[in-house]
């Protein structure tokens, strides 16, 4: 169960905390940075969204990080040309500040994949997200089919719940190695420059985050959840002029 008094710490609900010079400053994407789209391929980049984190990036010497559940390839090309330090797959890759990737080694067994595309071949509006060490069926389009997803994963995994474990996210599932959290890249991160020394501040919005949010918050920092703190995704971005102004 999520400790709910890591959450928004200082601050209070509604309000956005005001951003400090010694941050470390961890972003989630969708949700967080961008709107949720009904599909994956389907969120929008805002077009001044680059320059913000760009100027952000300046602002903290470096210390900015996008941590998504997203593959860090994804990241990438939405975000172009930048190419933040940060972690993709929820932890499963964190790329340094130098550029070296830090990776896992645990994936997700191909016919579990095979599985879940063979479900969702005849139930419309579902669609199955392979990645690198994981997968997620989502069921945004779909609702009516939550509670077969739930049932699948469920079974999937039930044979090897020590290594694996299904999260339940926004309108999706997603089976992942059970070594994987958004609390990795936080702690990974703050050991090396321009990360070490400063307090690290996590934003986001799903369950996923909670990870990353409790990690900061034990390192010294603090962590919000978006709609409490901004109100939603265009409040974040708002809230990021601010930081790219100190």
């Amino acid at each position: 169960m999520t400790d709910t008094s890591v959450l928004n710490r200082p601050g209070s609900a509604g309000t956005p905390p005001k951003p400090q010079k010694d941050w470390a400053l961890f972003l989630d994407v969708d949700g967080t940075l961008l709107d949720i789209a009904q599909t994956p391929d389907g969120v929008v980049v805002p077009a001044d969204l680059v320059v913000d984190l760009t100027n952000v990036f300046d602002a903290l010497g470096g210390a900015l990080a996008v941590v998504s559940g997203r593959m860090l390839s994804e990241v990438d090309r939405l975000l172009a040309p930048l190419r933040l330090p940060g972690a993709g797959e929820h932890g499963a890759t964190v790329r340094l500040p130098s550029g070296q990737m830090d990776e896992i080694d645990a994936k997700v067994p191909p016919d579990w994949v095979e599985a879940l595309n063979a479900a969702a071949a005849d139930k419309p509006g579902t669609l199955i997200e392979p990645k690198t060490h994981g997968v997620v069926a989502h069921f945004r389009r779909a609702p009516a089919e939550e509670a077969f997803f739930s049932e699948l994963c469920a079974r999937l995994v039930a044979g090897r719940a020590q290594e694996f474990e299904v999260l339940h996210g926004k309108m999706m599932f997603e089976i992942r190695p059970r070594t994987v959290s958004k609390a990795r890249p936080v702690e990974r991160l703050m050991t090396v420059a321009p990360f070490k020394g400063r307090r690290p501040v996590f934003v986001g919005d799903d369950i996923t985050d909670e990870d990353g949010i409790r990690a900061a918050v034990e390192l010294g920092g603090a962590g919000y959840k978006v709609h409490q703190s901004f109100g939603g995704p265009d409040g974040v971005r708002r809230w990021l002029k601010t930081v790219a102004a100190l």
